[in-house]
């Protein structure tokens, strides 16, 4: 009997209510692509974004923007070379470089255009 009594005020200190820990809305503010064309099918692409909760908010957006870019130009497909994010302000800037192609192209990073673009309307990035 006395070990129940030692557990009980444990047990209902457990169930005491915990404040709730504050929610943060993703709420991003797409502020524009730049699109550069380097060589042929070598494109550049600079996308700049306030509320990125991190450097993948920024660069999906920049993935966005050249698979639609892809799809602009009659091709159905890109492969990521680079990015390089950063952010200054509160302001999230990414600067990428894709190709863009007709056929699947080689490397680990590749886009199939219509399926990104679906995505990212899907989650509400825009495009070019």
């Amino acid at each position: 009997m006395i070990r129940a009594a030692l557990i009980s005020p444990l047990l209902l200190a457990a169930c005491e209510m915990q404040p709730a820990s504050e929610v943060t809305r993703f709420a991003p503010d797409y502020r524009g692509v730049e699109t550069r064309l380097l060589d042929g099918d070598l494109v550049q692409f600079t996308v700049a974004m306030s509320g990125a909760r991190e450097s993948s908010d920024v660069d999906a957006y920049a993935e966005c923007a050249a698979a639609q870019y892809a799809l602009i130009r009659g091709y159905g497909f890109a492969r990521h070379l680079r990015t390089n994010v950063y952010e200054e302000g509160g302001v999230w800037r990414a600067d990428a470089v894709y190709t863009i192609s007709p056929s699947l192209p080689r490397g680990l990073r590749k886009l199939d255009a219509e399926v990104v673009v679906a995505h990212c309307a899907e989650n509400g990035i825009p495009t070019v």
